[in-house]
């Protein structure tokens, strides 16, 4: 199973991105975080 990214915003106004559980960038304004969620390759799926 392959980790979803997330922005989710925080308490304080800013924004966090996380990939599954794992938070990868906090304090980021929302284009920020979205832009840094789209620039994330995703996990690659196993072959099989």
């Amino acid at each position: 199973m392959q980790d979803i990214i997330r922005v989710r915003p925080t308490h304080d106004g800013t924004y966090t991105v996380y990939r599954g559980t794992r938070a990868l960038a906090s304090g980021l304004t929302r284009e920020q975080a979205e832009r840094y969620g789209a620039s994330l390759p995703q996990a690659a799926l196993p072959e099989g």
